[in-house]
């Protein structure tokens, strides 16, 4: 079964006035015909901390919270396996004002042009069965069910392709925590100039486009 592994980066939030609010917001797919290398990924890197250090780890892989040692290691290894990593990136300034009032609306608009990508590159087979998982970003279980019968309803009328949406927490499904480094990695070339862990996956990236030029 092939399986698509969906992350976010920055903020969704159009109030630039906030001090937080980021200048880009991405969405990465990472696109694996077996999932059980990229698992092996998180049970290698956790199993190298130092032991006082994985005593006050909390157990799941977050690129954010990771010393740049992990950081490196867990993006090595992923450019090591077979695996496509597809991204769409938004300059936030440049999203149509209707999008900017409706964010779930538009994290589900993005994803699906995302899947669209992922078609048109020959990535996804047809006769077999594909399963994409995405990180969990609501507790709003229609806004999660919403998504979930867009997505497959799309792919279905688009290209005839039998997608089921998922939608788990990273302690439910260790992918989601290799998308994790690769969108973050992506990110802050974007956000902060900073290509230095992107560029340790950069032959694995099939494409990255922005949505809004």
């Amino acid at each position: 079964m092939v399986h698509i592994f969906l992350d976010e980066s920055g903020d969704s939030g159009f109030n630039f006035a906030k001090k937080r609010t980021t200048k880009y917001f991405l969405i990465t797919a990472l696109f694996v015909a077996h999932k059980g290398p990229v698992e092996k990924i998180v049970r290698k890197v956790r199993r190298a901390l130092a032991g006082r250090e994985r005593k006050r780890h909390v157990g799941v892989l977050h690129a954010h919270y990771e010393s740049p040692k992990v950081r490196t290691q867990t993006l090595s290894l992923l450019a090591e396996k077979d695996v496509s990593i597809l991204c769409i990136y938004l300059n936030k300034r440049r999203v149509y004002t209707n999008l900017q009032a409706e964010q779930d609306v538009l994290y589900n608009y993005v994803t699906n042009i995302l899947l669209d990508r992922i078609y048109r590159k020959k990535l996804l087979p047809v006769n077999e069965p594909i399963t994409l998982v995405a990180s969990r970003r609501q507790t709003n279980k229609f806004l999660n069910e919403n998504f979930k019968w867009y997505l497959a309803q799309q792919t279905e009328r688009n290209h005839a392709l039998r997608l089921t949406a998922e939608i788990k927490s990273t302690r439910e499904e260790a992918s989601l925590q290799i998308v994790d480094f690769a969108s973050w990695a992506i990110f802050r070339k974007y956000e902060y100039g900073d290509d230095t862990y992107y560029n340790l996956i950069r032959q694995k990236i099939v494409e990255e486009n922005p949505l809004f030029p």
